[in-house]
This record gives C-alpha cells, structure tokens and sequence, in this order.
C-alpha cells in the first residue's frame, strides 16, 4: 500500500539512497533538508536564489522543502498527512563535535527535539517513526578478559596512550590483561565519548522514549560505519572510507591515527537501505533499538590498503602508502563491530561484502571532484589540544 513518508536529512548521503528505495516501492515520499554547507557546498546559497536547485542525485520525483528541523513552522508543514517518518538530519562527526559543541547539541539534539514535539502536536500523527542512531553510543565495544569475561572498558588511559600502547586492557581494579574485542550487541552499556556520540544517544532515547509515551511506534537504528556513493568526499569529519577517497583523488595519502589496528564495521548503504525497510514494515521491530552492520571487523589500515589498491587499479592518481600519525584524538575508541543476531531475527541479511562495496565506491569517486579540507580539520585538533 503506498504511503507518504517524510525523510528528513534526505538530500544526504543515506538519505539519498532511502528516497531511491521508498520511490522504488510505490510510496509517496517527502524530503526536508537545509543542505548543509558542510556536505552540499554552495548549494543551499543557490537554492535559497533559485528553489529548485538540489542534489543533482536527489531523485526528482520526491518532493523537495528546504528547511531545517529546528524551524517548528518549517517541520509542521512537512509533517502533514505523513504515514511514516525517517529522522536522518544530523550532523555528523566525532572529531568536530569536540570544539563545535553548541553547534552540534542544537543542530542535532534540539533538532530531534523540535521534531517531536511536531510529531505529538499532531492530530493525526505517523504510524510510525525510524531514527538513524549511531554505533559511536556504545563508546568503546565489547572485550574478553581471560580472567574476567565479558568486560565493557571506557576510553583508555591518557598514560597509556601517551606511552603508544593502543591495545585495551581489562577495565577490572588490578587486572591489566590485554582484552580481546568481541562484537558487540545491543545490551551492552552506553559509553558516549564524544559530543556528536552524545548527541546521536539523544536521538535514540528521545525517539524511543516519546514514542513510548504516546503510543507511536518508534525504533532506532543503530549505523556502524557507513559507506557507499554519495558520501560527501570534501568534508574532512564524514566517514573515513569517503575521508580517505577524498584524499587519494587529490593525490595525497590517507591519514590514520594510532597504528590503523583499531577495527571497524564498515557497512554498505545499501545494507542501511535495507534495514530502513524491514523495521518501517515489521510491527516485530516496534521500540527497540538494531545494531546495523556486518559482524565483521576491519582495520582501518586494511580499509586504507584496499582503496589504494582499487584506485590504481582504476587508473586514477598516483598514490603512496598511508601516512600512520601515532597520535590520539580525543573521543576515539579502539574496537567496536557489530553482533547483529537481533536485527538477524527479523530477516536482516547483509547483502554487500565490503570488496564489492570499495570497488563500487571507488569506481564513483573517479567520477567526482572533491576539494580537501583534511590539512585544517587536522590544524583544528592540534590547536585545542585534542590530540595526543
């Protein structure tokens, strides 16, 4: 049956590819995005000129607002006879939020907080709501202790990384065996260790928690490193696939901090897509909250490895090896991949191995431009003492 459906931030890169789905299934389907100048460039001066001008990807057959959800008036209007809404607007990246915290508090806290209050004043309010959570909540993932088990360490000592020793350690008062990182489920604890991670927990418990309340079902989705074309590539805090691809089309090496050991799940956005779609359908999913990702663990050296090979072999420019820092930022972690057994339940299934996802990624960088702004994101850090 088709529906009309509202997804915010729907000019984005995930967002995006939601729209092409939902499009794609019959449904009727909303956009509202400020096309922030951080992903989209000049675009928003020139829209706010000439209304139609948008995201030359952004499919033409949704209807485009342009606005920010922190405008009440704004969020109203594109609220109206909506069926299902998909929250992805949001800010993202760990290492900005650390010394642009106002910024990222109201653009993504108040932002979900406006948002719902739209939502409740309703008369006839959204069967139900989906929220683009963040794999960053958990802080720190999941250890194995060979003497205590199952343990859920926070960030590592400053001693420690002050002393390049990368690997955690037992969280218990006097253990200090090296732990071992385990995928981690949805039961473990939430550690947010940076602002942009605070502000995504907002996103989740605020939605689960007003959803509850008035009886509209809501769930969250918890995103573990996401890639896939689309991904703004100048912008130096996006994910670090697109971070790195950025910079090797501009002839310059990826940059990793510590040793590039610490892993990741890196997770297609066409397996994104598909876990929007299973929860928005199955009342199963209703006030709960779903790792999405893989349950595999990748370096972030090996992430770097593989674009640089698929980059030579697609012919694009010269590339060297990457350029490993041995530094910390603060709001890092080590470990932290996906045990996805819960989304599983309902019939998730990753669908996109991450060589096959590189080699698509790759293949669209080559046709992009991108300017790199890394050089003075990396000049902010330093100058606020983020950096270790």
């Amino acid at each position: 049956m088709s529906e009309t459906i509202l997804v915010t931030g729907g000019a984005g890169f995930i967002g995006s590819h939601l729209v092409d789905a939902l499009l794609s299934r019959g449904h009727r389907v909303r956009v509202l995005d400020n096309l922030e100048p951080q992903v989209h460039g000049g675009l928003r001066e020139r829209a706010d000129k000439s209304p139609c001008e948008k995201p030359a990807y952004l499919n033409p057959e949704a209807e485009f607002i342009l606005g920010d959800v922190r405008d009440y008036a704004t969020v109203r209007r594109a609220l109206d006879g909506v069926d299902v809404l998909f929250h992805e607007a949001a800010l993202v990246g760990v290492a900005q939020s650390m010394y642009e915290i106002s910024r990222y508090a109201t653009a993504n806290t108040q932002g979900a907080a406006v948002l719902l209050q739209a939502v409740v004043d309703l008369k006839q309010r959204p069967r139900k709501l989906v929220v683009a959570s963040s794999m960053s909540i958990y802080g720190e993932g999941a250890y194995r202790c060979p003497e205590h088990g199952l343990v859920y360490p926070k960030l590592r000592p400053l001693e420690q990384l002050q002393r390049r020793e990368w690997e955690m350690r037992c969280p218990v008062l006097g253990c200090g065996h090296s732990a071992a990182s385990v995928p981690t489920d949805e039961d473990k604890p939430l550690y947010p260790t940076s602002v942009y991670a605070i502000s995504k927990r907002d996103h989740e418990e605020l939605f689960l928690s007003v959803g509850q309340a008035y009886g509209v079902p809501a769930v969250a989705l918890r995103y573990f490193n996401a890639y896939g074309t689309r991904q703004a590539l100048s912008n130096p805090y996006t994910g670090v696939a697109a971070i790195f691809s950025g910079r090797l089309l501009n002839g310059k090496p990826p940059v990793i901090y510590e040793d590039g050991g610490q892993r990741r799940d890196f997770t297609s956005v066409a397996d994104i897509v598909q876990a929007n779609l299973l929860v928005m359908d199955d009342p199963a999913a209703d006030y709960q909250a779903f790792n999405v990702g893989t349950g595999r663990g990748l370096s972030i050296l090996e992430v770097a490895k593989a674009l640089i090979h698929y980059f030579r072999r697609d012919g694009l420019e010269q590339t060297i090896p990457p350029e490993i820092t041995s530094q910390f930022r603060a709001g890092d972690i080590r470990h932290c991949y996906a045990d996805i057994t819960r989304l599983g339940a309902l019939g998730y299934r990753p669908t996109v191995q991450f060589e096959a996802g590189i080699a698509e990624l790759v293949e669209w960088v080559a046709s992009q431009s991108a300017g790199d702004s890394f050089e003075q994101a990396r000049r902010e850090l330093e100058q606020r003492g983020l950096t270790v």
